[in-house]
């Protein structure tokens, strides 16, 4: 079953899962066991994550373990229907179609619930909200899911503070394996990738302001530097504040450095980190872009309603032309950059993240859930995190050094 743009395009799609494959090991490695295994046999497993050729292999490798799969994607922009096709043709229920509104967005998300999942894994918490508030009675029959976003995260942490979160998850954006190589590599390759291809214009001496400094802005921080920009750093929290700093950035507020950007990235979660005032004051031709889950870090409506004329100026760039005749330009609008005008991250990264989310389903079919022990709201299990590091550093050709058993005795004594 599914509900799709065309199913013609698979084959399209096919070319784009089978580029991915090739350069995903440790994917192929998961596929190869789970096919044997069968971790998965008898469970729904439902998926809300960017539907790109990426997702796209890491839902067949669910599918070789045994899971049924209802797959939808987690933003209207990013979701390539030729990709959808694919899966549909694989016989995979599939959800999802580009640049869907708002309530079409939801009926899918809806269609990958109904049928009662046993395993959630989701991509900013929309699945999980949906469960908890619309179909509450489905709520026993969940072993457990799994969350890859800072965004998802934080929902989870508030849901769990207010007692709503009634199955366990699996914190993926908390594995080492995923926020340092994931969040920093990937997210400071791919948003750049689509900045650049989006507009094809220089970063190179240019001011970037990059709005937050979690592992996220680190990476578009690093790559902006390395293409020759000037970097400002705006934040709320004091601590990440000073290592912008100690970093060699310039830290400040957000209505300070609205007068000297040429570019801003949003990377922070929250709302309205880009408002009115700033609107301002900012140079004719500024771009203006998102990196967040959501598309609510620049006020959007206020932008709207401070132009007196709008018009697209290329494709994923709509130009607002303030009454002193200023042109502000957003890309994509306001949504996640790197995806909505972009492929996402590489593929070697997401091999990385997939492969985590995965073994993560992997233990929560297993135990049947969490084992006895691990809280509500757990992060991976140590040992998945090194699994994947260990199995991508043999699969790279490299080894490291092993401690003697002195060695380790020496480390695990008090008595130095």
């Amino acid at each position: 079953m599914y509900d799709i743009a065309d199913i013609s395009l698979a084959a399209g799609g096919q070319d784009k899962i089978s580029w991915v494959k090739s350069n995903m090991p440790l994917l192929r490695h998961l596929e190869a066991e789970f096919s044997k295994n069968k971790p998965f046999e008898g469970l729904t497993v439902a998926l809300s994550i960017h539907l790109e050729a990426k997702t796209a292999y890491l839902c067949r490798v669910l599918a070789a373990g045994g899971a049924k799969m209802y797959i939808t994607g987690s933003n209207p922009l990013s979701t390539q229907d030729d990709v959808a096709a694919a899966l549909a043709a694989d016989g995979l229920n599939v959800y999802a179609r580009y640049g869907v509104d708002s309530k079409l967005y939801k009926e899918h998300l809806k269609k990958v619930i109904e049928p009662g999942p046993h395993i959630i894994i989701d991509d900013g918490g929309d699945l999980v909200n949906l469960i908890h508030n619309e179909y509450q009675e489905l709520l026993p029959r969940v072993l457990g899911g799994c969350e890859e976003t800072t965004t998802g995260i934080g929902r989870l942490v508030a849901m769990q503070a207010a007692g709503k979160l009634h199955f366990p998850m699996i914190c993926v954006n908390n594995a080492k394996c995923k926020y340092l190589f994931d969040n920093r590599y990937g997210t400071g390759q791919s948003v750049w990738d689509a900045i650049n291809s989006t507009t094809n214009l220089i970063a190179a001496g240019k001011m970037v302001v990059v709005a937050g400094y979690g592992w996220c802005c680190k990476g578009v921080a690093m790559r902006a530097l390395g293409l020759g920009a000037s970097l400002i750093v705006t934040e709320i929290d004091p601590i990440k504040a000073l290592e912008a700093k100690m970093d060699g950035f310039k830290v400040m507020p957000m209505r300070d450095a609205a007068a000297l950007g040429d570019i801003f990235i949003t990377v922070t979660g929250c709302k309205d980190v880009i408002d009115t005032e700033d609107f301002k004051l900012m140079k004719d031709g500024a771009i203006l872009c998102n990196a967040g889950h959501f598309n609510v870090e620049i006020n959007i409506d206020s932008l709207e309603a401070a132009a007196v004329e709008k018009k697209q100026r290329r494709r994923n760039i709509m130009g607002y032309k303030m009454a002193d005749g200023r042109w502000l330009n957003l890309l994509a609008e306001g949504r996640l950059v790197n995806l909505a005008a972009g492929d996402g991250h590489p593929a070697e990264i997401m091999d990385m993240s997939f492969a985590i989310q995965a073994l993560s389903a992997a233990f929560l079919a297993k135990n049947k859930g969490l084992p006895s022990g691990f809280p509500l709201l757990s992060d991976v299990p140590q040992e998945i995190d090194q699994e994947v590091a260990r199995l991508l550093l043999e699969f790279s050709g490299l080894e490291i050094d092993r401690l003697t058993s002195e060695q380790s005795n020496y480390l695990n004594s008090y008595n130095l």
